[in-house]
Order: structure tokens, then C-alpha cells, then sequence
């Protein structure tokens, strides 16, 4: 079976489906995508909200909810409470499908019918401000985190505690503005740290303790700046550092990125990997072109796959099964063109799914097609109720008329069966989802290339103390900083411009003995994911004189890092 190339119908780039993607399309019974891999991705990262909440009311509910989901919605909002119960009967929305109707025009209305829920968590225990979360408790402004407590202001956040400013961190304690790093307690303002305790300003740590400002380093203790010291040296000196004042962490954090700068890093981030194309990979095998997953087997273009191991599955985003295809929060067996739908048990890895396609927000079903919000079901077409002989006769009919009645989006793209549901279907805008985390565009080119946006609300709060302003040393704050309003110090915030500190927080600072923040939460996370490298590969070759191997990685050739292959960087870090 030979390759073939393609021309991507969005973005018109030319893509190469190798043969064993050709066979994987002919196992789960799918036609070839019509869409590049990247925009395939972009295009279900627009079904999934980021870190953005909204007040407003819920159908059915008196009080006032924090959703993901703005009041201007066109979409009918229910509190999740209720929606992802069994109080739910979405079949009273069953409906005959319509050969006379474009096959996402019907799903959109049964979608607008049903409506959505003002969350997507799952058993979350006093953490009403989070989203996209699972058995985390006493947290806030977390999301896509798990089986986490005490944490804050994080996202890709899993098994941490007592944490705050955490990007895509797992099985931490007693920790501070980290990115990429696990296995840790008491580790601060470093990246991509494993096994490691007491760790201060450090990059690509593993199994080391009482290190500060340090870069590759392993099995160490007691470091400054990758120089060795005695334990009374180590702890003298770092007590010169004055690490509660929020101008000495400044000062600090620039003298150990430009340190960082002068060590190579591997081409690719990640461990106990075989045969494997992408970057941010952990425990993975035969994982072409994924990110940020762990736990990968025989699978491609898959992205933050984080909490369930999966094998055999192409274009699915925070999912997890076997046999699985484009979908976004879903998972299963052979499950196929799905989003949100929920597992029966996450922490017991009990999917509930098998044999779904486009399927939106069941629970516990099996063998459904075209279905919205349903719960304990099998063999349902638009939630309608049919016989598995019936069901059997009718899902083929309708994959030939999606393909003789294509859906045509605003923009033109043709929508035939085999394609994930069109962008402008999402109920959120493009500046909404995790799509503008990591692909940004402006409000004129998302609408451009047929995305939505949401134009938010001006800022109602109003600043009463400057963070310029701010005592510079913990030592010097009280419990009267809890009322005041902060005006963010960026210059282009990127969130609502003002924030405040929360009672918690303020404990976690004057037990860690960490300064206040000057960045609102928006722009302290922003900062953090300047870090992560972007979902893209080039081609290049090891920087190691003398070296020639080629590879492909997610740092581009314009950057200032020096980059190695595996056996060069192994050979000098270990």
C-alpha cells in the first residue's frame, strides 16, 4: 500500500497519508480525511474551552453559576448537576433523521434542543470555580486537572496538592509556578523537573534535591547555578538570595533563563519512549506526530492525552481508548467522531462507550449514532429508540447521505461523513478554547477562516492598589491585602486587567515564604507557557560538533536553544 498526498480543503497545503495510516481508515471503516493534520487539530481544540468562566443563570436553577459558557450563547445552558444525571431524559428530543436535510444541520438543532451543561466536572468537591475537571477538591481556577486538592491558578494539572501556577504538572506537593515538571515537593519557579525536591529557578531535573538555578542536572544535591556546595554552604548562600522579595525573584528568574541558554537540550522532551515522533511524550511506543500524552501505543496526531492510556487510535484530544478517532473528551472502543462524552468511572479507567459516532455528552451508551445528551443507551439514531436490526439498516443509509448531501459551512469546506463536526457548531469562540492558546489568532482572522469569537464584557472592577505598589516581601503583607483589588502590572494584560488574592493563597505564600504576585492569573499562565514549545515539527540536525543526525523537533531553527540528538545529549547529561 503505497502513500498518498493530499490537499488539506482548509488550508490548502499539500499532506502525505502514509500507508499505515491507509490501513489504520480501513480497520475502523472511515474514509480518508479531507483535512491536514493540523487543522484536523485546530478544529476539534475550537470544541474545548480554556480557562475562562462566566456568571450567569441556568435554565431550571434560581441561583446565579460560574459556566463556561457565556449568557449570550444560543445554546440552552442546564446546571451540570442535573444535565449529567439520569434526571436527564434527552429521548423525548428523538427524532426521525430527515434524507431531506444536510446530516449537521439536524445534529445542530438536536444539539440547540438538548442544550449544555454550565460544566464538564466530574465528583469536583468545593471547587465551583473550575472547569473541565475530575475528583479535584478545595481547588480553584483549575482546569482539565484531576484528582488534585488545595491547587490554583493551573491547567494539565493531575494527582498535585497544595500547588499553585501549575502548567501540565502531575504528582507534586508544596510547589510554585512550574511547567512540564512531576514527582516533585517543594520545587519553585522551575520547568521540566522530575523526582526532585527543594528545587529553586531550574530546568530538566531529575531525582535532585536542594538545587538552585541548575540545568541538567542528575542525582545532585546541595547546587547553585550547577556548582557544588557543601550542605552549611549551600543553605548559607541561599539565604542571601531573599526569596521573598518579589524583586529579588525578578532578578533571579532572568540570571537563570539566560544560564539555561548555555546548555543543550534534547531534541524532544520526554522518557521511556520507543519509536516515537512529537514532543511532551512519556511511557509512549509507536506515537507519530502526538503531543503532550503519555501512555501512547501504535496511535498518531494525538494531543494531551493525560489521564487514560490508549492504544490504536489517530486525532483524538484529551480522550483515551482503543480504536478511537477524532474526537475531543470522549473515549472508548471504536468510538469515532465524538465529543464530551463522559467516562462511567475515570478513576477505574471504565469508559462506558463502545461503537459511537458523533455522539455529544452521553454517559454509559453503546451503538449510537447522531445522538446529544443521552444516558444508559444503545442503538438510539437522534436520540430516537430503534431495534439493533433497525439500527444496523439505518446508520448506513445515513453515511450515504451525508456523502450525497454533504453539510457546507460559511466558508465553503464540504462536511461529507468521515469529517468531525464543522467549527461553527462549537459553543464557544475561537478566543474561548484552547485552539487560541496554542494557534492565536485575531478576532478578523478567526471569523475569517470561519470561526466564532465571543466579544467580552469591559472590565466592571476597578483597581484600588497598583501592583507596583505592592510591599515587595511577604514578611510585610497582611490579611488586608484580601480586600484590595489589584491592578495587573502588564502593560498588555491579557485578562481582565485587575485580580485579587484569595485567602488561601495568601497562606501558601507566607508558608512558602513567596512574594505576592504582580501578574493577574491570565498573564502569570501566559508567562509559564512561553515555556512550551509549539505543536509544530521541523527538520534539523544535532548542534554537537561533529554530529550529523537529523531529527525532527518542536524547536524551531530560529531559536536561541542549542539542540542535540538523543545519543549526543545522553552522552553529556545522562
Amino acid at each position: 500500500m503505497n502513500s498518498k498526498i493530499k490537499k488539506c480543503q482548509n488550508c490548502s497545503i499539500k499532506f502525505t497519508i502514509e500507508p499505515e495510516d491507509l490501513k489504520f481508515y480501513k480497520k475502523i471503516d472511515v474514509p480518508e480525511p479531507t483535512f491536514c493534520p493540523e487543522c484536523r487539530m485546530i478544529r476539534r481544540f475550537s470544541f474545548r474551552d480554556g480557562m475562562m468562566l462566566y456568571k450567569r443563570k441556568v435554565e431550571k436553577f434560581d441561583k446565579e453559576v460560574f459556566s463556561s459558557i457565556p449568557s449570550n450563547s444560543p445554546y440552552k445552558v442546564y446546571h451540570s448537576d442535573y444535565w449529567w444525571s439520569d434526571e436527564l431524559d434527552a429521548t423525548k428530543y428523538g427524532k426521525d433523521y430527515d434524507f431531506n436535510k444536510p446530516f449537521f444541520e439536524q445534529i445542530k438543532e438536536l444539539m440547540y434542543e438538548v442544550g449544555l451543561p454550565h460544566l464538564s466536572n466530574i465528583k469536583p468537591i468545593n471547587s465551583p470555580y473550575c472547569g473541565n475537571v475530575g475528583e479535584v477538591k478545595n481547588c480553584y481556577w483549575l482546569f482539565n486537572a484531576g484528582f488534585s486538592e488545595n491547587c490554583a491558578y493551573g491547567i494539565d494539572v493531575h494527582g498535585c496538592k497544595d500547588s499553585y501556577d501549575l502548567v501540565t504538572v502531575n504528582n507534586t506537593e508544596l510547589s510554585y509556578y512550574l511547567f512540564g515538571c512531576g514527582e516533585c515537593y517543594q520545587v519553585f519557579f522551575s520547568t521540566e523537573c522530575r523526582e526532585s525536591s527543594n528545587v529553586w529557578f531550574s530546568k530538566n531535573l531529575v531525582n535532585c534535591h536542594n538545587c538552585f538555578g541548575c540545568t541538567n542536572l542528575r542525582h545532585k544535591k546541595y547546587h547553585i547555578f550547577n556548582k557544588p556546595y557543601s550542605k552549611k554552604e549551600y543553605f548559607k548562600k541561599l539565604k542571601e538570595f531573599n526569596l521573598g522579595s518579589y524583586k529579588s525573584i525578578i532578578e533571579i528568574k532572568e540570571k537563570a533563563k539566560e544560564l539555561h541558554l548555555k546548555f543543550p537540550n534534547k531534541y524532544m522532551i520526554g522518557n521511556k519512549n520507543v519509536d516515537v515522533t512529537g514532543d511532551y511524550l512519556r511511557n509512549c511506543k509507536n506515537a507519530k506526530k502526538c503531543f503532550i500524552s503519555r501512555d501512547l501505543e501504535d496511535s498518531s496526531y494525538c494531543q494531551m492525552i493525560l489521564f487514560w492510556p490508549s492504544k490504536e487510535c489517530y486525532d483524538i484530544t484529551i480522550s483515551g481508548g482503543e480504536l478511537c478517532y477524532e474526537m475531543i473528551v470522549s473515549g472508548g472502543y471504536r468510538t469515532k467522531f465524538c465529543w464530551l462524552n463522559m467516562p462511567k468511572d475515570l478513576k477505574n479507567l471504565d469508559a462506558g462507550h463502545h461503537n459511537e459516532e458523533y455522539v455529544f455528552g452521553a454517559t454509559n451508551s453503546h451503538n449510537l449514532f447522531g445522538c446529544v445528551g443521552l444516558r444508559h443507551k444503545q442503538y438510539c439514531i437522534f436520540n430516537k429508540q430503534y431495534t439493533k436490526e433497525e439500527y444496523n439498516e439505518l446508520v448506513p443509509k445515513i453515511k450515504k447521505h451525508m456523502n450525497d448531501m454533504p453539510y457546507i459551512d460559511k466558508k465553503g469546506r464540504i462536511y461529507k461523513y468521515g469529517e468531525f463536526f464543522p467549527p461553527e457548531l462549537s459553543p464557544f469562540g475561537y478566543n474561548e478554547t484552547i485552539a487560541n492558546e496554542y494557534f492565536p489568532l485575531t478576532k478578523k482572522q478567526a471569523i475569517e477562516q470561519g470561526y466564532n469569537w465571543y466579544d467580552k464584557p469591559k472590565n466592571e472592577y476597578k483597581p484600588t492598589i497598583k501592583a507596583s505598589n505592592l510591599p515587595d516581601n511577604i514578611k510585610d503583607v497582611d490579611d488586608s491585602i484580601l480586600k484590595e483589588v489589584i491592578e495587573c502590572d502588564s502593560s498588555n494584560c491579557a485578562g481582565s486587567n485587575v485580580f485579587r488574592i484569595i485567602p488561601q493563597e495568601l497562606k501558601f505564600y507566607k508558608k512558602m515564604n513567596l512574594p505576592l504576585p504582580h501578574l493577574c492569573p491570565d498573564c502569570r499562565h501566559r508567562e509559564r507557557i512561553k515555556q512550551r514549545n509549539p505543536l509544530k515539527l521541523w527538520k534539523r540536525q544535532c548542534m554537537k560538533k561533529g554530529c550529523k543526525t537529523t531529527f525532527q523537533t518542536t524547536y524551531s531553527p530560529d531559536r536561541k536553544e542549542i539542540i542535540y540528538c538523543e545519543k549526543c545529549y545522553n552522552e553529556e547529561v545522562g
